[in-house]
């Protein structure tokens, strides 16, 4: 990926949102939510510290899959796939394999 996040950003690849229902009842495409889970692609250096200056790295590596806010980030399109560029603060958990 041609992408290179800068201070604390991370791009990722969402999730494919529910089609059926538990029971087994088609969701139609204007009633999906919004996948929170992902595929983290790339990852910025991380962000100075206010008082010192010092680079505070991402504990997020690309491979990892994360939960992250449902309103939280931007999303766009690269290279004909659509990602998300979320801020660190954005990411509630990282997902165990």
């Amino acid at each position: 990926m041609s992408l290179q996040p800068l201070d604390d950003r991370i791009v990722v690849r969402p999730g494919d949102a529910e089609a059926t229902t538990a029971s087994g009842l088609v969701i139609p495409d204007t009633a999906k939510e919004k996948p929170q889970q992902g595929e983290v692609l790339a990852v910025g250096p991380g962000r100075r510290a206010e008082t010192s200056g010092e680079l505070i790295p991402v504990d997020i590596v690309a491979g990892d899959t994360v939960v992250y806010s449902k309103y939280g980030g931007t999303e766009i399109t690269v290279e004909g796939e659509d990602v998300l560029i979320l801020n660190a603060r954005d990411v509630l958990a990282k997902v165990e394999k």
